[in-house]
């Protein structure tokens, strides 16, 4: 995984999707449309969490929500783990330039999963025409990656909260020119980058580097909406298995002393056959893994429960 290149990209991303969102967020708030006169209550509940929430800390959330959804389509798109079978953000092949999915509803294929969430009507009627749109291909895109979004909301709503409405609203239009906010998701980011779970810590780490530079030059108490970008690091993949290996694992080898865990263990410290300070047999007996409870003392990405998975 090259860092060096996630780290340049990543602020990058943010700055570019802030500029966008605030514009869009202008946009639908004085522009006189057709469209947008059909969606009033949906602009009333805008301007009350303006109000409420002020308009950077509503631009950085809405920014950052988005950023969140493109690198989990990016990382499904390079696993091929979408339940739908294509790709949401990259073109199947190399060389192609429109995304996978976006390809497929062209042909006038919607998958089957995901048409609770997208009108097959208005993408044929924006594809062939019948509906007025500047560019057709960038608004069905928009409309997949909303309907995608909500798809997984309902698919795994641990992992992926409900969008508000209006932060839908805001998702810039541009999504597929070589401008657009998720251009870097493509070429930025290559699938052997997202072959370990690890990326999506790396590009959160590096999404906030700026806010994190910017808190700690005030050089005054941090506000309490700023702690997360101060104080969130991501830990270095040697230093999860140095302390998974020498905590669930070690308590394994305890339990199964003639395990070949041992061989698959690199940071593993040898030491004594029992708890740390405890006599002999004084360690938590278990028979089988599900047994084990483990916690992650300081959890984001779930780093560390990732590792403790695979060991």
């Amino acid at each position: 995984m090259n860092t060096s290149r996630l780290k340049r990209f990543a602020p990058d991303c943010r700055v570019a999707l802030m500029e966008q969102i605030e514009v869009k967020l202008d946009y639908v708030l004085t522009a006189k449309t057709p469209d947008l006169a059909e969606q009033e209550s949906l602009l009333d509940e805008l301007r009350r969490v303006l109000e409420l929430e002020g308009r950077e800390a509503l631009i950085e959330r809405v920014a950052y929500t988005w950023f969140n959804r493109f690198a989990a389509f990016r990382y499904l798109d390079a696993h091929g783990w979408h339940p739908f079978r294509a790709r949401v953000m990259t073109a199947p092949i190399e060389g192609d330039v429109l995304p996978e999915l976006l390809q497929q509803v062209s042909k006038g294929v919607v998958p089957e999963e995901l048409r609770d969430f997208v009108s097959a009507s208005r993408i044929n009627d924006l594809l062939d025409g019948n509906l007025k749109s500047h560019n057709p291909q960038a608004e069905v895109q928009r409309l997949l990656v909303i309907g995608v979004s909500q798809y997984y909301a309902v698919l795994l709503p641990h992992l992926f909260d409900r969008i508000d409405a209006y932060t839908e609203l805001l998702l810039p239009d541009d999504l597929l020119t070589e401008h657009s906010v998720v251009h870097g998701f493509v070429s930025e980011i290559t699938d052997d980058d997202c072959a370990e779970v690890e990326i999506l810590g790396w590009l959160y780490q590096f999404y906030i580097s700026d806010r994190k530079d910017q808190v700690m030059a005030r050089k005054s108490a941090v506000p309490t909406e700023d702690i997360p970008a101060v104080t969130q690091l991501f830990t270095p993949h040697w230093i999860v298995r140095y302390l998974v290996e020498n905590s669930l694992g070690r308590l394994w080898l305890l339990n199964r002393p003639g395990s070949r865990l041992r061989e698959h263990m690199p940071y593993y410290i040898e030491g004594e056959k029992n708890a740390p300070g405890g006599s002999p047999g004084d360690f938590l007996k278990i028979t089988k893994p599900e047994e084990i409870r483990l916690c992650d003392p300081a959890v984001g990405s779930g780093h560390m429960l990732t590792y403790a998975f695979d060991l």
